[in-house]
C-alpha cells in the first residue's frame, strides 16, 4: 500500500469517531438548553401562581373562597360605541356559587332574570320565559371566564397552563399580569395592582359563532371599598373590541346572605309580581 493510500484510509477511519464527538457534543447541548427551558418554564410558573395567591389573599383568602352568595345594589349605564345612552338602570343582582344568578331591574324589581346552571329565564308580569340565547351565551361566557372561576376552577385543574408576563401600565397603576390556559385551549388574563394585589382587570377572547372572527371582552375593576372584611370594587366597566358598553355603578353589596328558601323558584317569583 502506498503511502498516500495509507493516509487516505487513516482518514477515512478517523471520520466516524470526530463525527460521534461531534454528536454527543451537540446532544449534551441540546439537553443542557431543555434543561434551563425547564428551569425557566418553573420559574416563570411559580411567579405566576404566587401573584394569583397574593390577589386571592388580598380578596379575602379562605373566607372569599368559601363565601356562599353575594348580593349588590346599584345602577348600570350603557353605552354605545363609546357614547352613553341617556339615563340609568337601578339593579339588585345575586350570585351564589357555582352556576345560580339573579338579577331584579327598575324600582319595583318587576322584571327578575334567572341564570341557573346554562339555562336563563326572565320572569315580568306576563309570567316566565326564555331569555334570548345570545343574551345567555353571553352571561355564560362572563361566568365562565370570571375571577372567582378561574380561581376556584382553572387554578385548581393540574393541566391549567399559568404564564406570567411581567409588569405593565393598567389603568394609571402598575400592575402584574398572568394568563391563565386550560386544557380546552381558552385563556383568562388577569392584571393585578402590584401594591394592593386587588385585580384591575379580566379579559378573554372568544370566537364569534357567525363570523368567525375574535372578540376580546374585558372587565375593568375599580373603586374598592372593604365590605364585610372583602375589598370589592364600586365600579365595574365592561368592554367589547376596546369599546366601552356598561359601566355599573355599585352602591350597596353583601356577602354570605340568609335567602328565602324559595329564593331560586321561578314560579314563586311569578306569582309574586303584579299583573
Amino acid at each position: 500500500m502506498g503511502k498516500g493510500c495509507a493516509v487516505g484510509l487513516a482518514f477515512v477511519l478517523a471520520m466516524p469517531l470526530g463525527l460521534r464527538a461531534q454528536t454527543d457534543d451537540s446532544g449534551a447541548g441540546a439537553i443542557k438548553t431543555s434543561q434551563t427551558a425547564n428551569d425557566s418554564g418553573e420559574k416563570n410558573t411559580a411567579k405566576a401562581r404566587a401573584a394569583l395567591d397574593a390577589m386571592v389573599k388580598a380578596m379575602g383568602g379562605d373566607a372569599w373562597m368559601n363565601a356562599k352568595n353575594m348580593e349588590r345594589e346599584g345602577h348600570i349605564a350603557a353605552f354605545y360605541h363609546g357614547n352613553p345612552d341617556p339615563g340609568t338602570t337601578l339593579f339588585y343582582d345575586f350570585h351564589q356559587w357555582p352556576d345560580h344568578d339573579r338579577v331584579e331591574y327598575t324600582k319595583h324589581r318587576d322584571v327578575v332574570q334567572f341564570y341557573e346552571g346554562r339555562k336563563g329565564i326572565e320572569v315580568t308580569y306576563r309570567g316566565a320565559k326564555p331569555l334570548p340565547q345570545d343574551q345567555v351565551d353571553d352571561f355564560m361566557r362572563r361566568r365562565d371566564h370570571s375571577i372567582e372561576t378561574a380561581m376556584k376552577v382553572w387554578l385548581k385543574d393540574p393541566n391549567t397552563i399559568l404564564v406570567y408576563e411581567g409588569q405593565r401600565m393598567a389603568e394609571r397603576h402598575m400592575a402584574e399580569q398572568v394568563t391563565m390556559i386550560s386544557a380546552q385551549n381558552e385563556a383568562i388574563t388577569i392584571q393585578m395592582d402590584v401594591q394592593t394585589h386587588l385585580p384591575l382587570s379580566r379579559s378573554f377572547q372568544w370566537r364569534d359563532p357567525l363570523y368567525k372572527d375574535k372578540n376580546t371582552d374585558v372587565e375593568e375593576y375599580a373603586d374598592y371599598h372593604d365590605v364585610d372584611g372583602f375589598p370589592t370594587a364600586f365600579s365595574i366597566t365592561r368592554m367589547h373590541n376596546d369599546e366601552m358598553f356598561r359601566q355599573l355603578y355599585i352602591d350597596k353589596v353583601h356577602y354570605n346572605q340568609d335567602l328565602p328558601a324559595d329564593f331560586w323558584d321561578i314560579n314563586a317569583v311569578a306569582q309574586k309580581i303584579k299583573k
